[in-house]
């Protein structure tokens, strides 16, 4: 095991663990054994639930939604992430009750479908149908959301929104997100190919398994720094770790946002991997980034 002095130590301690743990790469799997993986794997760092008024699964769209129990007028439409392959809104439960918590904004959870039975862009069809259904159904005050593959999401549903005469969205926020799947040439991606959890030989996997084509990774919707015109976007919060492949897209995104007049916060999480926001019952700095995004929803 390699010791990185730019590693947070609880990130060194959990690294050690997950090693000495010898679990095979996940993209030596099947997609079945990879999602049971990806669930085995993040339940011993996701820490315990918040309590809620209300969780509910809708069945007349593909959401849960959560409601705390000290509600705003304002609603998080969140999309997991997991590559658009693994994870599901299991892996995801205690992240969205703690934004919800801590937020006062009812979390709208998007169930959408997985790659490689379901390829792109699926899951963009069923995060937009969220999206709207949310604006009708929860609150004429929406935010979008999410984590990797599910920052991705929320990336292209704004310029979705933007482009397609959806509802004005109060803001986004970008969790190291994925927002490149035409090139994987960033330095990070060269750093941390190894080692640090997600790995180059993992993203090579995810991009195959979601697109059909690779000149799909070309379109916006599937790589959102790749769209011409990023002004008119909401709000946004962007959130990268130090050591993760996708830190220096995450930043390239926000800093393209910036020169297209849009208000960013970016922040660039010490020590952290990928994805470290799913972590909390491990990660200090994890729930620090938890309540920085329920922060950023309430001043919305």
């Amino acid at each position: 095991m390699r010791k990185d002095p730019r590693l947070d130590p609880e990130v060194q301690a959990l690294l050690e663990v997950m090693e000495a743990q010898g679990a095979p790469p996940l993209e030596s799997l099947s997609p079945e054994d990879a999602r049971q993986a990806a669930i085995e794997g993040l339940k011993y760092v996701a820490g315990p639930p918040a309590p809620m008024a209300r969780v509910e699964d809708r069945r007349d769209v593909r959401v849960r939604v959560y409601t705390p129990q000290a509600r705003q007028d304002s609603c998080l439409v969140y999309f997991h992430g997991g590559g658009w392959v693994v994870c599901d809104l299991e892996t995801h439960d205690v992240v969205c009750r703690a934004i919800a918590q801590q937020s006062g904004a009812v979390v709208v959870a998007v169930d959408y479908r997985l790659a490689p039975e379901y390829k792109f862009p699926a899951a963009v069809e069923d995060a937009y149908a969220a999206v709207l259904w949310a604006a009708e159904n929860v609150s004429s005050r929406v935010s979008v959301g999410g984590d990797s593959a599910g920052g991705n999401l929320a990336a292209v549903m704004a310029l979705k929104c933007r482009d397609e005469g959806g509802p004005r969205l109060a803001s986004q926020v970008l969790i190291y997100p994925v927002t490149n799947l035409a090139a994987f040439d960033t330095a990070s991606y060269r750093e941390f190919a190894e080692g640090y959890n997600l790995t180059r030989s993992e993203m090579d996997w995810f991009r195959d398994c979601y697109l059909a084509r690779p000149e799909d990774g070309h379109h916006p919707h599937a790589s959102p720094l790749l769209a011409a015109d990023l002004r008119g976007l909401p709000p946004a919060l962007v959130i990268t770790a130090e050591c993760d492949v996708l830190r220096d897209e995450g930043e390239a995104y926000a800093r393209r946002l910036e020169q297209a007049g849009v208000p960013v916060t970016c922040t660039r999480y010490p020590g952290m991997i990928h994805p470290f926001l799913s972590m909390p019952g491990a990660l200090t700095q994890a729930r620090k980034a938890i309540k920085q995004v329920s922060n950023a929803i309430q001043s919305r």
